[in-house]
Formats: structure tokens, C-alpha cells, sequence
């Protein structure tokens, strides 16, 4: 496996966290899971079921349309003061995601429009091999 997403030069976080994962369904649960620690780790726990159906989302799209074979896909979660951030960085930069209107009986085709709902912001970035789609939920302010 070769990891086709390079590194990003470094932002200014409260906390950062990268994890790169092979393109095979096993990894959703492992990424989903590591998101929801990360958010309980770093104080906010009330983040965590959301953060870990975003990533879990993100993941499944990036493996459904933007994966290659052999090649990694990475998932970077942060901390802002205001945001818990989780962009996942596929090597298909022709295949931009959008959300659309599945038919009521569909089976997939809800994932961005989950995201939407749950997310303060998402975003589309192409880079120069692949691309990132990242979401921020918005942190509480009780919780800080």
C-alpha cells in the first residue's frame, strides 16, 4: 500500500490527529471509532456519537468513490476553540462529492445530506492528486 495523501503543513490546532487506512470496508468501524475516542479524549464527549457518524459517512464515501486500489485514504480530526474538524483525503480528485435526493426506497445517497444536518460547515478540497472532504461540528460552549 502506498499512501497517496501527502502531508499538510501544520495549522494552528488545539489538537491534531492523522490515521491513514487501507480501502476495504473494515476500516469505516476502526476510523468511526477512533473519531468518537478522539472526541471524548479531548473533552467532549457530547460530540462523539455525532463525530463518529460524520467520520463514518465521510469514510464510506471516500471508499465508494474515491479510493484506488493500493492506495491509502487518511482521516485528520482537530480541535479549534470553536470546532471538532474531520476531513477525509481520498486520491480521486475527479470524483467531487455533492449532495442529491435519493428515491425514498434507495439504499445509499443520504450520507452528505447526514452530514449537512449534523455539520456547522462542510467543504470540498481539491488538491493536487486527490481531494478532502472535511465537516466541523461546533463545539458547545457549556463544554469548554
Amino acid at each position: 500500500m502506498t499512501d497517496s495523501c501527502p502531508p499538510r503543513p501544520p495549522k494552528p490546532y488545539d489538537r491534531h490527529d492523522e490515521v491513514s487506512y487501507t480501502p476495504y470496508p473494515r476500516s469505516i468501524p476502526l476510523a468511526r471509532r477512533h473519531v468518537a475516542e478522539l472526541a471524548v479524549g479531548w473533552g467532549h464527549p457530547g460530540l462523539a456519537g455525532d463525530a463518529a457518524l460524520v467520520a463514518s459517512e465521510l469514510c464510506t464515501n471516500a471508499l465508494l468513490h474515491g479510493c484506488l486500489r493500493d492506495r491509502l485514504f487518511r482521516v485528520e480530526t482537530s480541535l479549534t476553540p470553536t470546532a471538532l474538524r474531520i476531513a477525509v483525503t481520498d486520491p480521486r480528485g475527479e470524483r467531487l462529492p455533492g449532495p442529491r435526493l435519493p428515491d425514498a426506497d434507495a439504499q445509499f445517497g443520504r450520507g452528505l445530506l447526514i452530514v449537512r444536518v449534523l455539520a456547522g460547515r462542510w467543504a470540498v478540497e481539491r488538491l493536487t492528486v486527490g481531494k478532502t472532504v472535511w465537516a466541523e461540528l461546533d463545539l458547545d460552549p457549556d463544554e469548554q
